[in-house]
């Protein structure tokens, strides 16, 4: 139970990050930066598995930043693509535009 709590809080912390290093406003919401954040760390982790730094002795900064470094990547490529289908069309939820001549 523990160890889910804590993917989660990991998530959460890695996409903020990422969302403060990325420029401008990233339109995506809290559980997909969570969601973008564990992927993320999954994909460092792996990465840091392939070259061999995942376990070091002290602190891993490699696999830290390497988690970071997905996290951002991620967030860089799912929040304009997230930001265009929310904002296109369909997204009235069945509503008429206000001018649009419906009483």
């Amino acid at each position: 139970m523990f160890q889910i709590l804590w993917i989660v809080i990991v998530g959460l912390v890695l996409g903020v990050i990422a969302k403060i290093i990325l420029p401008g406003k990233q339109a995506i919401p809290i559980w997909l930066t969570i969601l973008l954040g564990i992927v993320g760390a999954l994909l460092g982790n792996a990465a840091a598995g392939w070259i061999g730094v995942r376990n070091t002795s002290g602190i891993d900064w490699i696999r830290h930043v390497l988690q970071v470094g997905f996290a951002v990547a991620l967030v860089a490529l799912v929040g304009p693509i997230w930001g265009k289908s929310r904002s296109g069309h369909g997204s009235g939820g069945g509503r008429p535009p206000a001018n649009s001549g419906w009483r």
